[in-house]
């Protein structure tokens, strides 16, 4: 990531389709096209792992850190494919919506999975799909095993399971796979299918000169595959309930901290085992996307440890992680991998030497820039260095219009027309922060979608401390426009970005 580049920060639930949910399919293809004219090389997304509808939908809590979310299948692509027929999809009522209903949609998908399963039976299994659950087994076999316990308990998660089946003793976990072998497949198959349309696109966009930009949480969620299968690897008693759990201190997104709820790891087990299981969640990372950005990677130096009775992230207190250890392990197996380090929120010394030791790029963000320390403050764009991404937000901010018409301060506003020796209005605001980044030193240029639309503040992705109303907004396909893309092209061209 040391040349000249820019990029779109655009979740594949976002993109526009007619089944409810932007998905692999053919509006991948689409928005590919558009960052090609355009002259874009990144495409940046959101985790890809699965989500659920009762923890808000959020990609970053996930019952798994390999899986893929299966309402991201494309019915076009299954239909393409033979998997299903054209009776599967016609009269579907999901197109009408500007955002995501995740339970209709889910249970569309879910139908559409288990048609296609009913045609793998009938075809039977085929040399792809067998070598695909082979490459896959080292994390495919538990997962499937998981989804399908946790179905047969009614949805209970799995702490809450009967003791030998929470404990994963031999002899309950080779009946379950003898008992479930069909459902067990199904949720294979269903794996085969996805990782199979994504790469589909990754290969495009790579065709296209366009590098996928993707995401990885650091913490897993308690009722994932990952922390029932290994279990010593997280801060747990002795019935698997979280001692203590993770989130960060209070911030600019909330006053009493976030408290995620993850169970925090035991780094002393990680490094005993050489750090096994990040090893391999890196390198399938690695395969799924070019660049890879490691979310809160504060927490790999020190992480924010608040007891599990409590009720806010206010009384926790920062632990020491075996970063050098940790780093110099992925670096030494990945050499030169694209790592970006989530450096926002409360960042200290420590954290910046280990970023700064392993050269990898950091994030600084536009709408932190432009407050009363404007001439010294490390966002603003005559203070970047070239080694980072600058945004205009991110998901996790309002976009660049709805940050100035509701959230940022006369001063603020003040401060940025007087940067940019103009006024401001609300509509060319996104424009114009992009052409800040653009022009900047910085090597990597990302910005979301919705600033180079100059869309407001309800096509927010999501809303930090907040549980419900998040990760819904969709692009409308009559939006990427050709003279959009031109307009884009000649600023990525100007400031030697193409």
């Amino acid at each position: 990531m040391d040349k000249r580049g820019s990029g779109i920060l655009l979740h594949i639930t976002s993109l526009p389709s007619v089944y409810g949910i932007g998905d692999f399919g053919p509006d991948a293809y689409h928005f590919s096209d558009f960052l090609c004219h355009a002259r874009q090389k990144y495409w940046q997304i959101l985790p890809l792992t699965p989500t659920d509808t009762a923890h808000g939908n959020s990609p970053y809590h996930s019952n798994s850190a390999f899986a893929v979310n299966p309402i991201l299948v494309s019915p076009e692509l299954l239909l393409k494919d033979a998997w299903i027929g054209h009776e599967d999809i016609e009269g579907i009522p999901l197109s009408g919506s500007s955002r995501v209903n995740y339970d209709s949609v889910s249970i569309f998908k879910n139908n559409l999975l288990k048609k296609a399963y009913q045609t793998l039976k009938t075809r039977g299994v085929f040399n792809d799909l067998e070598r695909f659950c082979e490459e896959n087994a080292f994390w495919l076999n538990d997962f499937s095993l998981f989804v399908t316990l946790k179905t047969h308990f009614n949805g209970k998660a799995w702490f809450q399971w009967p003791t030998e089946f929470r404990d994963r003793r031999p002899d309950a976990l080779a009946w379950a796979r003898q008992e479930f072998e069909d459902s067990i497949q199904f949720v294979c198959f269903t794996q085969y299918l996805l990782f199979q349309q994504w790469f589909g696109i990754k290969q495009y966009c790579n065709e296209h000169g366009i590098r996928i930009f993707g995401d990885i949480p650091i913490y897993m969620v308690h009722d994932s595959a990952d922390v029932w299968v290994h279990p010593e690897m997280f801060n747990l008693d002795e019935n698997r309930m979280p001692v203590t759990v993770a989130g960060v201190p209070p911030d600019y997104f909330s006053n009493t901290g976030q408290l995620w709820g993850n169970p925090v790891y035991r780094w002393d087990v990680l490094k005993q085992n050489g750090f096994h299981w990040w090893l391999e969640r890196m390198g399938h990372n690695l395969r799924l996307y070019d660049v890879v950005r490691i979310d809160h990677f504060r927490g790999l130096v020190a992480y924010w440890e608040v007891p599990a009775y409590e009720k806010n992230a206010i009384n926790g207190r920062w632990v020491e992680a075996p970063v050098w250890d940790f780093l110099k392990t992925i670096t030494e197996r990945f050499p030169n991998a694209p790592i970006v380090a989530e450096d926002l929120g409360v960042i200290t010394p420590d954290v910046v030497e280990v970023i700064r030791h392993f050269g990898f790029p950091g994030m600084k963000i536009l709408l932190f820039a432009f407050g009363d320390d404007l001439p010294s403050n490390p966002y603003a764009p005559h203070n970047l260095e070239r080694n980072c991404i600058v945004y205009t937000g991110t998901h996790d901010n309002n976009t660049a219009r709805g940050w100035f018409e509701k959230e940022a301060s006369v001063e603020t506003r003040t401060n940025l027309c007087n940067y940019l020796g103009k006024n401001i209005s609300p509509e060319g605001i996104g424009l114009d922060l992009i052409r800040l980044s653009m022009m900047s030193v910085a090597d990597t240029d990302i910005f979301p979608i919705q600033d180079l639309l100059g869309l407001d503040e309800d096509a927010r992705m999501n809303r930090p401390a907040t549980a419900n109303g998040n990760w819904e907004w969709r692009l409308e396909k009559d939006m990427l426009t050709p003279v959009l893309a031109d307009h884009l092209k000649k600023m990525t061209e100007i400031y030697g970005r193409a």
